[in-house]
Protein backbone atom coordinates (compact mmCIF):
# COMPACT_ATOMS: atom_id res chain seq x y z
CA UNK A 1 0.00 0.00 0.00
CA UNK A 2 1.18 3.38 -0.66
CA UNK A 3 2.45 5.91 2.32
CA UNK A 4 -0.28 8.87 1.72
CA UNK A 5 0.45 10.41 5.30
CA UNK A 6 2.84 13.30 4.12
CA UNK A 7 1.81 14.07 0.63
CA UNK A 8 3.50 17.62 0.56
CA UNK A 9 6.36 16.90 -2.11
CA UNK A 10 3.75 15.40 -4.73
CA UNK A 11 1.57 18.33 -3.57
CA UNK A 12 4.18 20.82 -4.82
CA UNK A 13 5.40 18.67 -8.00
CA UNK A 14 1.22 18.92 -8.88
CA UNK A 15 0.76 22.65 -8.01
CA UNK A 16 3.57 23.35 -10.91
CA UNK A 17 2.62 21.62 -13.37
CA UNK A 18 1.18 22.86 -16.86
CA UNK A 19 -0.45 21.47 -19.67
CA UNK A 20 -0.99 23.56 -22.30
CA UNK A 21 -4.37 23.73 -24.47
CA UNK A 22 -4.59 23.82 -28.59
CA UNK A 23 -6.60 26.46 -30.25
CA UNK A 24 -8.10 24.18 -32.97
CA UNK A 25 -9.48 21.82 -29.83
CA UNK A 26 -12.23 24.14 -29.92
CA UNK A 27 -12.93 24.09 -32.96
CA UNK A 28 -15.26 21.90 -35.17
CA UNK A 29 -13.37 19.05 -36.41
CA UNK A 30 -14.64 15.51 -37.60
CA UNK A 31 -13.78 12.34 -39.42
CA UNK A 32 -12.23 12.44 -43.24
CA UNK A 33 -16.10 11.66 -43.85
CA UNK A 34 -17.79 14.40 -42.35
CA UNK A 35 -17.15 17.49 -39.79
CA UNK A 36 -20.07 17.72 -36.91
CA UNK A 37 -20.73 21.76 -36.09
CA UNK A 38 -21.33 22.12 -32.38
CA UNK A 39 -23.14 25.41 -31.08
CA UNK A 40 -21.03 27.92 -29.76
CA UNK A 41 -18.26 26.82 -31.29
CA UNK A 42 -15.59 30.01 -31.81
CA UNK A 43 -15.38 32.00 -34.61
CA UNK A 44 -11.78 34.15 -34.06
CA UNK A 45 -8.87 33.28 -32.63
CA UNK A 46 -9.93 35.84 -30.05
CA UNK A 47 -12.77 33.06 -29.02
CA UNK A 48 -10.34 29.87 -29.19
CA UNK A 49 -8.33 31.72 -26.72
CA UNK A 50 -11.24 32.90 -24.48
CA UNK A 51 -11.92 28.99 -24.52
CA UNK A 52 -8.58 28.07 -23.66
CA UNK A 53 -8.48 30.54 -20.69
CA UNK A 54 -12.53 29.45 -19.02
CA UNK A 55 -10.71 25.88 -19.34
CA UNK A 56 -7.36 27.28 -17.25
CA UNK A 57 -10.10 29.05 -14.64
CA UNK A 58 -11.14 25.89 -13.87
CA UNK A 59 -8.22 23.63 -13.93
CA UNK A 60 -5.39 26.19 -12.49
CA UNK A 61 -3.07 23.50 -14.95
CA UNK A 62 -3.23 25.11 -18.57
CA UNK A 63 -2.12 28.37 -18.74
CA UNK A 64 -1.32 28.53 -22.15
CA UNK A 65 -2.69 28.04 -25.93
CA UNK A 66 -1.05 27.22 -29.09
CA UNK A 67 -2.16 28.72 -32.24
CA UNK A 68 -1.94 27.50 -35.15
CA UNK A 69 -1.33 29.35 -38.82
CA UNK A 70 -3.20 29.89 -40.96
CA UNK A 71 -6.07 28.76 -38.73
CA UNK A 72 -5.19 31.67 -36.40
CA UNK A 73 -3.74 34.39 -37.92
CA UNK A 74 -4.40 37.84 -37.05
CA UNK A 75 -3.32 41.50 -38.08
CA UNK A 76 -1.83 41.95 -34.76
CA UNK A 77 -0.40 39.42 -33.06
CA UNK A 78 0.73 41.49 -30.16
CA UNK A 79 -2.45 42.98 -29.44
CA UNK A 80 -3.75 39.24 -29.59
CA UNK A 81 -0.58 38.21 -26.89
CA UNK A 82 -2.17 40.88 -24.73
CA UNK A 83 -5.84 39.67 -25.15
CA UNK A 84 -4.82 36.60 -24.09
CA UNK A 85 -2.48 38.05 -20.92
CA UNK A 86 -5.81 39.63 -19.90
CA UNK A 87 -7.51 36.50 -20.19
CA UNK A 88 -4.95 35.18 -17.67
CA UNK A 89 -2.99 33.13 -20.75
CA UNK A 90 -0.12 33.03 -22.44
CA UNK A 91 0.16 32.32 -26.52
CA UNK A 92 2.28 28.89 -26.62
CA UNK A 93 3.68 26.93 -29.36
CA UNK A 94 3.18 28.18 -33.22
CA UNK A 95 2.13 25.44 -34.73
CA UNK A 96 2.73 25.27 -38.90
CA UNK A 97 0.39 24.27 -41.97
CA UNK A 98 2.14 23.17 -44.29
CA UNK A 99 -0.29 20.45 -45.41
CA UNK A 100 -3.67 21.65 -46.76
CA UNK A 101 -2.64 24.17 -49.89
CA UNK A 102 -3.29 22.73 -53.29
CA UNK A 103 0.41 23.19 -53.89
CA UNK A 104 1.31 20.52 -51.11
CA UNK A 105 -0.42 17.68 -53.10
CA UNK A 106 2.67 15.99 -53.57
CA UNK A 107 4.81 17.53 -50.54
CA UNK A 108 5.84 20.95 -48.36
CA UNK A 109 9.94 21.22 -48.11
CA UNK A 110 10.71 17.58 -50.04
CA UNK A 111 8.34 18.52 -52.69
CA UNK A 112 10.48 17.86 -56.22
CA UNK A 113 9.12 21.37 -57.10
CA UNK A 114 11.63 24.10 -55.93
CA UNK A 115 9.13 26.77 -56.07
CA UNK A 116 6.95 24.89 -53.70
CA UNK A 117 9.58 24.04 -51.25
CA UNK A 118 10.01 27.94 -51.22
CA UNK A 119 6.56 28.73 -50.34
CA UNK A 120 6.70 26.18 -47.23
CA UNK A 121 10.24 27.30 -45.94
CA UNK A 122 8.82 30.78 -46.13
CA UNK A 123 5.66 29.77 -43.63
CA UNK A 124 8.15 28.08 -41.49
CA UNK A 125 10.21 31.58 -41.46
CA UNK A 126 6.79 33.68 -41.01
CA UNK A 127 5.96 31.49 -37.96
CA UNK A 128 9.29 32.41 -36.20
CA UNK A 129 8.27 36.20 -36.74
CA UNK A 130 4.64 35.29 -35.28
CA UNK A 131 6.52 33.68 -32.10
CA UNK A 132 8.80 37.42 -31.99
CA UNK A 133 5.35 39.32 -32.13
CA UNK A 134 3.63 36.83 -29.68
CA UNK A 135 6.95 36.05 -27.15
CA UNK A 136 6.62 31.91 -27.95
CA UNK A 137 9.63 29.76 -27.27
CA UNK A 138 8.21 27.06 -29.65
CA UNK A 139 7.60 26.30 -33.21
CA UNK A 140 6.14 23.06 -33.75
CA UNK A 141 6.74 20.97 -37.39
CA UNK A 142 4.89 18.58 -38.69
CA UNK A 143 4.98 17.28 -42.06
CA UNK A 144 2.43 15.33 -43.89
CA UNK A 145 5.34 14.79 -46.67
CA UNK A 146 5.72 11.36 -48.07
CA UNK A 147 4.58 8.86 -50.78
CA UNK A 148 2.10 6.78 -52.01
CA UNK A 149 4.27 4.57 -54.31
CA UNK A 150 7.42 3.04 -54.76
CA UNK A 151 8.99 5.28 -57.49
CA UNK A 152 7.05 8.19 -56.88
CA UNK A 153 10.36 10.50 -55.66
CA UNK A 154 13.41 9.34 -54.33
CA UNK A 155 13.26 8.60 -51.19
CA UNK A 156 17.27 10.18 -49.99
CA UNK A 157 16.58 13.35 -51.86
CA UNK A 158 13.67 14.24 -49.91
CA UNK A 159 15.52 13.59 -46.85
CA UNK A 160 18.13 16.03 -48.17
CA UNK A 161 15.09 18.71 -48.98
CA UNK A 162 13.60 18.10 -45.31
CA UNK A 163 17.60 18.77 -44.09
CA UNK A 164 17.96 21.94 -45.59
CA UNK A 165 14.38 23.12 -44.69
CA UNK A 166 14.91 22.49 -41.65
CA UNK A 167 18.34 24.07 -41.22
CA UNK A 168 16.94 27.50 -42.53
CA UNK A 169 14.00 27.53 -39.92
CA UNK A 170 17.03 26.81 -37.17
CA UNK A 171 19.18 29.39 -38.65
CA UNK A 172 16.34 31.84 -38.34
CA UNK A 173 15.65 31.47 -34.62
CA UNK A 174 16.43 33.85 -31.61
CA UNK A 175 17.10 34.20 -28.40
CA UNK A 176 15.71 31.31 -26.46
CA UNK A 177 13.59 30.01 -29.11
CA UNK A 178 13.92 26.11 -30.56
CA UNK A 179 11.66 23.72 -32.93
CA UNK A 180 9.79 20.79 -31.55
CA UNK A 181 9.93 18.53 -34.28
CA UNK A 182 6.98 15.78 -34.72
CA UNK A 183 6.65 12.47 -36.75
CA UNK A 184 4.14 10.73 -37.63
CA UNK A 185 4.16 6.83 -38.69
CA UNK A 186 1.72 7.30 -41.59
CA UNK A 187 -1.12 9.25 -43.35
CA UNK A 188 -1.71 11.02 -45.14
CA UNK A 189 0.84 9.29 -47.06
CA UNK A 190 0.91 5.22 -46.87
CA UNK A 191 4.04 4.12 -49.14
CA UNK A 192 6.83 6.00 -46.88
CA UNK A 193 6.47 8.91 -44.63
CA UNK A 194 9.66 11.61 -44.06
CA UNK A 195 9.81 11.57 -40.73
CA UNK A 196 7.83 8.47 -39.82
CA UNK A 197 9.68 7.95 -36.60
CA UNK A 198 11.09 9.58 -33.33
CA UNK A 199 14.52 7.93 -34.83
CA UNK A 200 14.65 9.94 -37.58
CA UNK A 201 13.16 12.86 -35.85
CA UNK A 202 15.51 12.65 -33.53
CA UNK A 203 18.30 12.39 -36.38
CA UNK A 204 17.49 15.68 -37.69
CA UNK A 205 17.56 17.06 -34.76
CA UNK A 206 20.85 16.32 -33.55
CA UNK A 207 22.26 17.61 -37.14
CA UNK A 208 20.71 20.68 -36.36
CA UNK A 209 21.94 21.76 -32.95
CA UNK A 210 20.71 21.92 -29.02
CA UNK A 211 17.77 23.91 -29.96
CA UNK A 212 16.33 21.15 -31.96
CA UNK A 213 14.07 18.51 -30.01
CA UNK A 214 11.54 15.89 -30.46
CA UNK A 215 8.23 15.97 -30.45
CA UNK A 216 6.24 12.60 -29.13
CA UNK A 217 2.68 12.50 -30.40
CA UNK A 218 0.85 9.91 -28.31
CA UNK A 219 -1.13 8.94 -31.18
CA UNK A 220 1.38 8.40 -33.95
CA UNK A 221 3.10 5.28 -33.54
CA UNK A 222 2.41 1.32 -34.86
CA UNK A 223 0.03 -0.59 -32.60
CA UNK A 224 2.25 -2.13 -29.52
CA UNK A 225 4.64 0.45 -29.85
CA UNK A 226 6.25 0.99 -25.82
CA UNK A 227 6.56 5.01 -25.98
CA UNK A 228 7.80 5.23 -22.45
CA UNK A 229 11.24 3.63 -23.90
CA UNK A 230 10.99 6.26 -26.61
CA UNK A 231 10.54 8.88 -23.46
CA UNK A 232 13.06 7.14 -21.49
CA UNK A 233 15.71 7.38 -24.86
CA UNK A 234 14.80 10.99 -25.75
CA UNK A 235 15.45 12.29 -22.13
CA UNK A 236 17.90 11.11 -21.86
CA UNK A 237 19.85 11.63 -24.61
CA UNK A 238 18.69 15.39 -23.76
CA UNK A 239 16.61 15.52 -26.78
CA UNK A 240 12.83 15.25 -25.67
CA UNK A 241 11.26 18.87 -26.39
CA UNK A 242 7.96 18.32 -26.01
CA UNK A 243 4.61 16.00 -26.19
CA UNK A 244 1.42 15.86 -27.87
CA UNK A 245 -1.28 13.74 -25.55
CA UNK A 246 -3.85 12.41 -27.04
CA UNK A 247 -5.49 9.11 -26.52
CA UNK A 248 -6.21 6.01 -29.76
CA UNK A 249 -7.87 2.75 -30.29
CA UNK A 250 -6.13 1.73 -33.68
CA UNK A 251 -4.13 4.62 -35.23
CA UNK A 252 -4.36 8.86 -34.58
CA UNK A 253 -7.42 9.06 -33.11
CA UNK A 254 -7.32 11.99 -30.67
CA UNK A 255 -9.12 11.53 -28.91
CA UNK A 256 -9.20 12.53 -24.82
CA UNK A 257 -6.19 11.83 -23.14
CA UNK A 258 -6.25 9.00 -21.10
CA UNK A 259 -8.98 8.02 -21.95
CA UNK A 260 -8.28 4.81 -24.80
CA UNK A 261 -5.26 3.29 -21.86
CA UNK A 262 -4.75 5.14 -18.72
CA UNK A 263 -1.91 2.73 -17.60
CA UNK A 264 0.13 4.15 -20.65
CA UNK A 265 -0.19 7.64 -19.41
CA UNK A 266 0.57 6.37 -16.16
CA UNK A 267 4.12 4.97 -17.64
CA UNK A 268 4.65 7.61 -19.93
CA UNK A 269 4.62 10.08 -17.09
CA UNK A 270 6.41 7.98 -14.45
CA UNK A 271 9.42 8.07 -16.60
CA UNK A 272 8.94 11.86 -16.92
CA UNK A 273 8.90 11.82 -13.14
CA UNK A 274 11.69 9.41 -13.01
CA UNK A 275 13.94 11.37 -15.18
CA UNK A 276 12.97 15.35 -13.00
CA UNK A 277 12.00 16.56 -16.38
CA UNK A 278 7.95 17.16 -14.61
CA UNK A 279 9.34 20.62 -13.41
CA UNK A 280 8.45 23.24 -16.13
CA UNK A 281 12.22 24.59 -15.69
CA UNK A 282 12.83 21.59 -17.48
CA UNK A 283 11.65 22.58 -20.80
CA UNK A 284 8.97 19.95 -21.82
CA UNK A 285 6.27 21.24 -23.43
CA UNK A 286 3.27 18.86 -22.07
CA UNK A 287 -0.25 19.93 -24.95
CA UNK A 288 -3.17 18.40 -25.76
CA UNK A 289 -3.69 17.94 -29.40
CA UNK A 290 -7.25 16.71 -29.69
CA UNK A 291 -10.03 16.80 -31.71
CA UNK A 292 -13.26 16.33 -30.17
CA UNK A 293 -16.42 15.24 -32.51
CA UNK A 294 -18.95 13.87 -31.01
CA UNK A 295 -18.29 15.33 -27.35
CA UNK A 296 -18.65 19.00 -25.59
CA UNK A 297 -15.53 20.14 -26.15
CA UNK A 298 -14.63 22.72 -23.61
CA UNK A 299 -15.31 19.70 -20.96
CA UNK A 300 -13.61 17.24 -23.27
CA UNK A 301 -10.13 19.47 -22.81
CA UNK A 302 -11.14 19.89 -18.68
CA UNK A 303 -10.68 16.07 -18.49
CA UNK A 304 -8.39 15.70 -20.45
CA UNK A 305 -6.25 18.33 -18.71
CA UNK A 306 -7.57 16.09 -15.01
CA UNK A 307 -6.37 12.73 -16.45
CA UNK A 308 -3.07 14.17 -17.31
CA UNK A 309 -2.80 15.37 -13.72
CA UNK A 310 -4.28 12.09 -12.22
CA UNK A 311 -1.47 10.05 -14.05
CA UNK A 312 1.27 12.50 -13.03
CA UNK A 313 -0.05 12.19 -9.58
CA UNK A 314 0.55 8.35 -9.74
CA UNK A 315 3.52 8.45 -10.61
CA UNK A 316 4.81 10.87 -8.22
CA UNK A 317 3.58 7.99 -5.75
CA UNK A 318 5.86 5.33 -7.14
CA UNK A 319 8.49 4.41 -4.48
CA UNK A 320 11.39 4.79 -6.26
CA UNK A 321 13.72 3.51 -3.84
CA UNK A 322 11.99 0.37 -3.33
CA UNK A 323 11.63 0.22 -6.54
CA UNK A 324 15.30 0.61 -7.43
CA UNK A 325 16.29 -1.88 -4.53
CA UNK A 326 13.80 -4.57 -6.32
CA UNK A 327 15.19 -3.96 -9.65
CA UNK A 328 18.89 -4.03 -8.99
CA UNK A 329 18.48 -7.51 -6.79
CA UNK A 330 16.01 -8.87 -9.95
CA UNK A 331 13.08 -9.55 -7.54
CA UNK A 332 10.46 -9.42 -10.63
CA UNK A 333 7.11 -9.46 -9.15
CA UNK A 334 8.10 -6.82 -6.39
CA UNK A 335 8.96 -4.58 -9.12
CA UNK A 336 6.15 -4.57 -10.93
CA UNK A 337 4.10 -4.88 -7.68
CA UNK A 338 5.50 -1.61 -6.71
CA UNK A 339 4.86 0.06 -9.65
CA UNK A 340 0.95 -1.27 -9.72
CA UNK A 341 0.54 -0.12 -6.19
CA UNK A 342 0.84 3.42 -7.35
CA UNK A 343 -1.35 3.10 -10.45
CA UNK A 344 -4.24 1.37 -8.66
CA UNK A 345 -4.01 4.51 -5.77
CA UNK A 346 -7.15 6.54 -6.02
CA UNK A 347 -5.66 9.97 -6.43
CA UNK A 348 -8.53 11.77 -7.23
CA UNK A 349 -8.96 12.77 -3.27
CA UNK A 350 -5.41 14.41 -3.53
CA UNK A 351 -6.32 16.27 -6.77
CA UNK A 352 -9.13 17.53 -4.92
CA UNK A 353 -7.43 18.76 -1.87
CA UNK A 354 -4.97 20.52 -4.13
CA UNK A 355 -7.92 22.42 -6.07
CA UNK A 356 -9.24 23.92 -3.17
CA UNK A 357 -5.88 24.54 -1.50
CA UNK A 358 -5.93 26.76 -4.57
CA UNK A 359 -9.26 28.01 -4.45
CA UNK A 360 -10.59 26.17 -6.84
CA UNK A 361 -13.47 24.29 -7.15
CA UNK A 362 -12.53 20.19 -6.36
CA UNK A 363 -14.59 19.44 -9.67
CA UNK A 364 -14.06 21.26 -12.22
CA UNK A 365 -16.62 19.14 -14.66
CA UNK A 366 -19.12 20.13 -12.28
CA UNK A 367 -18.05 23.69 -11.86
CA UNK A 368 -18.20 24.32 -15.39
CA UNK A 369 -21.32 23.21 -16.07
CA UNK A 370 -22.89 25.30 -13.35
CA UNK A 371 -20.77 28.06 -14.43
CA UNK A 372 -23.54 29.20 -17.61
CA UNK A 373 -20.14 29.54 -20.02
CA UNK A 374 -21.18 26.83 -22.47
CA UNK A 375 -25.09 28.61 -22.81
CA UNK A 376 -23.73 32.06 -22.38
CA UNK A 377 -21.22 31.25 -25.76
CA UNK A 378 -23.82 29.28 -27.60
CA UNK A 379 -26.31 32.48 -27.10
CA UNK A 380 -23.81 34.54 -28.18
CA UNK A 381 -21.53 33.26 -30.61
CA UNK A 382 -24.69 33.25 -33.57
CA UNK A 383 -23.42 34.81 -36.52
CA UNK A 384 -20.01 34.63 -38.98
CA UNK A 385 -18.08 31.25 -39.66
CA UNK A 386 -17.34 28.99 -37.33
CA UNK A 387 -13.63 27.88 -36.92
CA UNK A 388 -12.67 24.75 -38.26
CA UNK A 389 -10.22 22.27 -40.44
CA UNK A 390 -8.76 25.07 -43.03
CA UNK A 391 -10.71 27.83 -41.24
Amino acid sequence: MIDLSDLTAVKSALRAQRIETPSWAFANSGTRFKVFPQAGVPRTPEEKIADAATVHRFTGAAPSVALHIPWDRVADFGALTRYARDLGVEVGAINTNVFQDEDYKLGSVTNPDAGVRRKATDHLLEAISIMDATGSRDLKLWFSDGLNYPGQDDLRDRQDRLAEALREAYARLGGDQRILLEYKLFEPAFYATDIPDWGTAYAHCLELGERATVCIDTGHHAPGTNIEFIVAFLLRAGKLGAFDFNSRFYADDDLMAGAADPFQLFRIMYEIVRGGALDPAYGIKFMLDQCHNIEAKIPAIIRSVMNVQEATAKALLVDRDALRAAQREGRVLESNAILMDAYNTDVRPILADLRTEAGLDPDPIAAYRRSGYQEKIVAERVGGDQAGWGA
